[in-house]
């Protein structure tokens, strides 16, 4: 069983497992409809989905009607202008075949000068926000990448009163003494403003080595071994206040679902686990 709380402001009981559908971007339709029984059985509730996602939006589309009910679906627009992010926005609700997205998000708002344009007159905030008013979207998140987005997103969160905020959250990349610091400061904020935390790359092992061969979708070497896997994921769920986005690879979710069915709150030695496994399997952070 997995678990679930408010999704920030938006009120909606997310699984605090949410489905990233990145994983869908190159598979076929027959897989992409293997992995939605898999969701189904684990009883997930929340997609998120982006525009960039190779075919991912147009693989969700064809559950929509007769699932759409089930989910709480966000997607994201990689656009900084208002005209692009309009027309990007719409083109992803026709993918879905959807008439309302629960979640749209500005995708790796991460670079300040894209964040300029972007929050700016003629920008693609104003695009999401005028989406929201025309009743196509409930709800605006933000997301990034990179050491350096904590302490962006707090930026945004002064600029715009954003429901979600989705940056990276995992063992290796929290020793960062300016990450965590900057990590802990953005969930004081989110928690006094009861906005939304989604936390991603929780399995993240390290980046591909040059002569490692690329057997997994994900643009970073994961970790394999189920209870590897079940270290990691625990972690990320040991901290009350985030969602875990899954894995970009639909052969690994299985075992990312079945690890957080597996949680316990009450269990003492998840930072023990976490930090021996760091060690074993010689774990990297992503960003430098």
């Amino acid at each position: 069983m997995i678990t679930k709380k408010n999704f920030g402001k938006t009120g909606h009981e997310s699984t605090r497992v949410i489905f990233g559908a990145a994983a869908l971007g190159s598979v076929s339709q027959a897989d992409a409809d293997r992995t939605l029984e898999v969701l189904l059985q684990y009883g997930i509730n929340h997609i998120d989905t982006a525009a960039s996602y190779g075919e991912s939006e147009l693989r969700i589309g064809p559950w929509m009607a007769e699932h759409r009910q089930k989910f709480f679906l966000a997607t994201k627009t990689g656009e900084r202008t208002y005209a692009k992010a309009k027309e990007e926005i719409h083109r992803s609700l026709d993918r879905l075949k959807v008439d309302k997205l629960d979640l749209i998000q500005l995708h790796n708002l991460a670079d300040v000068m894209e964040w300029q344009t972007a929050m700016s007159s003629g920008g693609a905030l104003e695009a999401v926000v005028e989406a929201r008013e025309q009743g196509l979207v409930r709800f605006i998140g933000v997301t990034g990448h990179g050491l350096g987005i904590a302490a962006l997103h707090r930026k945004s969160l002064e600029a715009f009163d954003f429901a979600s905020v989705l940056l990276p959250y995992n063992y290796v990349t929290y020793q960062y003494a300016n990450y965590n610091a900057d990590f802990d400061a953005l969930l004081k904020i989110c928690q006094e403003r009861n906005i939304a935390v989604q936390t991603i790359k929780a399995i993240a092992r390290r980046p591909w080595g040059i002569d490692v061969p690329r057997t997994r979708s994900t643009w970073y070497e994961p970790l394999e071994a189920p209870e590897d896997i079940r270290a990691a994921v625990h972690w990320v769920l040991s901290n009350p206040q985030v969602f875990l986005n899954t894995v970009g690879d639909i052969n690994i979710l299985p075992r990312v679902l079945e690890a957080a069915s597996q949680f316990d709150p009450n269990n003492a030695d998840v930072k023990e686990k976490i930090a021996e496994l760091a060690v074993e399997r010689e774990m990297a952070s992503l960003f430098v």
